[in-house]
């Protein structure tokens, strides 16, 4: 789409959000399905399943990128899609951009071998950006686009995750910590 459309598009949309606040509050939705061994595959929308794998060393057949790869790509477009938008709305041209994310994590934590935790410790982003602007206008951009991210608020503020399990179509009460007061879980405690 070319950026006067996008702006156009973007404008009438923040419009309607202005008339009916309520508009503005969306749901998104997907579904995922176990299909073998570490396979998976995961539904969103009328979109081709995504698939989703492990490396060997995980059980895996290395035939799709796994979760918390999954977790980086959505980091990284996301960041990208924030910075065509916003560049359109401020009307900036960008020839191009892309952004590298690397996450660090300690797997003996998704075995619980150690008390850490199974998540990601960090997460490491650089973006390249490649345009004629001036670089006043790009940090204003950056800006714009780092306090705005969707998938980056996600993953740096606590979010109320909750669930509820089902077995053979009825409800199965744990005692996991689901993170419904929206804090950090703690690390699991491992036996010695």
């Amino acid at each position: 789409m070319p950026q006067s459309q996008l702006k156009a598009t973007l404008s009438a949309t923040m419009e309607s959000f202005t008339a009916n606040p309520d508009g503005a509050k969306l749901v998104f939705s997907a579904k995922t399905k176990l299909e073998n061994g570490v396979s998976c595959s995961a539904k969103v929308r009328n979109f081709m399943p995504i698939a989703t794998d492990e490396p060997p060393e995980l059980g895996g057949k290395d035939s799709a990128m796994n979760p918390v790869e999954l977790v980086l790509c959505a980091l990284g477009t996301c960041q990208e899609v924030m910075y065509s938008a916003y560049a359109a709305v401020m009307g900036i041209e960008l020839e191009s951009v892309e952004v590298d994310v690397r996450g660090y994590l300690d797997a003996r934590g998704l075995f619980g071998m150690a008390d850490v935790f199974p998540g990601y410790d960090k997460i490491r982003y650089e973006t390249r950006i490649t345009s004629s602007a001036d670089p006043q206008s790009i940090k204003n951009l950056i800006d714009a686009v780092e306090s705005h991210c969707p998938v980056m608020d996600t993953i740096v503020r606590p979010v109320a995750v909750t669930g509820k399990s089902f077995l053979n179509g009825n409800p199965v009460h744990t005692t996991a910590a689901t993170g419904e007061s929206g804090n950090k879980a703690t690390a699991p405690s491992t036996a010695s």
